[in-house]
C-alpha cells in the first residue's frame, strides 16, 4: 500500500474528531430524550391525580395542578427544542464526515 499523504492523514484525524463530536452529541441528545420521557410520565400522572406536589430543593410542597402542568409543558417544549438542535448538529456533522470519508476513500484507492 502506498504511503498516505499528509493531507489524507489530516482528513483521517478530522474524521476521528467528527466521530467524537457525534458521540458527544448523541449522548447529550439521549439525556434530553430521557428527561422528555420523564416529563411525559409526570404529565400523565398529573392527569390521574387530585393533589399535586412539587419538589423544591430538599422538600416537597403542594402545588396547583394547573401551575405544575404549565411548568411541565414549558419544560417539555424546551427539551424538544434542545433535541431538535442536537439532531441538526448531528445531521451536519454526519454530512461533513461522509464527505471527508469519501475523499479519503478516493485517495486510498489511488
Amino acid at each position: 500500500m502506498a504511503e498516505m499523504s499528509k493531507e489524507t492523514e489530516q482528513k483521517i484525524s478530522q474524521l476521528q474528531l467528527y466521530e467524537q463530536s457525534l458521540q458527544n452529541i448523541l449522548m447529550q441528545k439521549q439525556q434530553f430524550q430521557s428527561q422528555s420521557m420523564e416529563v411525559d410520565s409526570a404529565l400523565s400522572e398529573l392527569e390521574n391525580t387530585k393533589e399535586a406536589y412539587k419538589i423544591v430543593g430538599n422538600i416537597m410542597v403542594a402545588s396547583k395542578k394547573e401551575d405544575l402542568k404549565k411548568e411541565l409543558e414549558s419544560k417539555k417544549e424546551t427539551l424538544n427544542l434542545r433535541i431538535k438542535t442536537f439532531e441538526k448538529q448531528e445531521d451536519h456533522i454526519r454530512e461533513k464526515a461522509k464527505k471527508i470519508q469519501q475523499e479519503v476513500s478516493e485517495k486510498i484507492k489511488e
